[in-house]
């Protein structure tokens, strides 16, 4: 399949900016070219700082770095397949080196998640149930097993607190068919019915910091 014309273009743009270094301290100069890559490039999608305002693409902010940095390097090896990784991400990451990658990663793992947006609807409290209890009798383990009561996840498991709806959803059809293939989320997503999906998704854009 053919990389994404626009993922690709910025990402050689990536590399360009990450080139233009200054006589700094390696571990300043990773930092800076990062930042840069991040408030010129990436900003474009995920929004200022990593809080994104668009709700088809991932709010970064707050995320941690390991599993960014394990999604970074997904999209290079082009071994996550989803179609937002074939149309964007591919392309974007095709250039960037290791020191890039973390430096992203730990960029965007220092930014303050976006707030909380309460809601009591009967959505909500559909989701928040699945989210903390599963569904047992579909064989439905609880998320916040895997990704804490909070959603504010781990090393390996994301952070989902804040997220966007759409995003979630499009993620946990992606999981439900294989096209991110990760054994444990399949599982889980194959069980949900869309509706579900929608609620927990609803659910965890209630939780902030």
């Amino acid at each position: 399949m053919k990389k994404s014309i626009y993922g690709t273009f910025l990402g050689a743009a990536c590399a360009a900016m990450f080139s233009t270094g200054h006589a700094e301290s390696p571990d300043a100069a990773q930092s800076a070219a990062a930042t840069r890559i991040a408030v010129t490039t990436c900003t474009t999608c995920h929004g200022p700082k990593g809080v994104s305002i668009s709700p088809k693409f991932p709010v970064l902010a707050g995320q941690h770095a390991s599993y960014l940095a394990a999604q970074m390097h997904n999209f290079k090896s082009q071994t996550r397949g989803d179609p937002d990784a074939l149309g964007y991400m591919w392309g974007m990451a095709a250039t960037l080196d290791d020191d890039t990658i973390q430096g992203l990663a730990d960029y965007y793992a220092h930014q303050t998640p976006p707030p909380a947006h309460p809601s009591h609807s009967a959505e909500v409290a559909r989701g928040e149930a699945i989210y903390l209890h599963g569904e047992p009798d579909a064989g439905i383990p609880a998320c916040a097993t895997c990704h804490g009561a909070k959603a504010e996840g781990t090393d390996t498991f994301p952070r989902l607190a804040g997220q966007q709806p759409q995003y979630l959803v499009k993620q946990l059809r992606s999981f439900s068919s294989n096209l991110r293939n990760v054994a444990v989320m399949h599982g889980v997503a194959q069980g949900l019915k869309e509706a579900q999906m929608e609620d927990v998704a609803e659910y965890l854009r209630t939780l902030g910091p």
